[in-house]
């Protein structure tokens, strides 16, 4: 039966589809699966009234939720909404005070408002925003990956990362960071799991590493 399956919810990064999870594969016997994704966030909407509102895709009691980069700050956010079995935070931060001092300077310099955002067509451009990593191989796989290219989502997503208020993490948040993250970097990190050489996209990069470790990060 399925109600007695664990279900995982898991939440893609800014300007990603699900697609970046086609590489994890969690026992079906304990797990079951389930992807979000971004909607068009309403003018002058909040990442607190996103969250509230992404919350009514979850059909589940008790659900895990797992996001990467900013989906892992947006399912921080929802857990403050509904209960959550656990939270799982993957190349991301879990406080305003572990975002990189670029972005903090940003948030008061406002320098992110003049950021070419109307060229996010241009897929290397988005690469570099999404995943910090100047993309010059494999174009079409990030094609794939990076599919929701409307200049006010990109605007409003830089916006709310740089803005965002979190001083406590959730008590049941699980932190995966790795150790060549180029937007998050893990120097400004404290108290998470370190995978070695793992960039801000080894969601895709390293699918093996989580396939081996994300069951028993769920179950313990």
């Amino acid at each position: 039966m399925s109600d007695n399956k664990i279900h995982v919810y898991f939440m893609p990064g800014m300007a990603a589809n699900p697609s970046i999870f086609d590489g994890i594969k969690l026992p079906a016997d304990t797990f079951e699966t389930h992807r979000l994704e971004w909607f068009l966030p309403d003018k002058g909407m909040s990442l607190e009234d996103y969250a509230k509102k992404m919350c009514g895709e979850i059909k589940h009691k008790n659900p895990v939720l797992i996001g990467v980069s900013f989906g892992g700050m947006l399912v921080q956010e929802m857990a403050k909404s509904i209960q959550t079995k656990k939270i799982i935070a993957v190349s991301c931060v879990k406080t305003k005070e572990e975002l990189p001092k670029r972005m903090l300077f940003a948030k008061y310099t406002k320098v992110h408002k003049l950021l070419p955002t109307g060229l996010v067509n241009n897929v290397e451009l988005l690469a570099k925003y999404a995943f910090g990593e100047t993309v010059t191989k494999r174009l079409d796989l990030y094609e794939k990956y990076l599919s929701v290219r409307d200049k006010h989502y990109i605007d409003w997503s830089i916006d709310q990362i740089v803005n965002w208020k979190q001083t406590e993490p959730p008590k049941n948040l699980v932190h995966i960071q790795g150790e060549k993250d180029a937007v998050f970097p893990i120097a400004n990190i404290t108290d998470c799991i370190r995978v070695k050489n793992g960039t801000h996209a080894m969601i895709i990069h390293r699918a093996r590493w989580f396939n081996d470790h994300l069951p028993t990060i769920i179950l313990e």
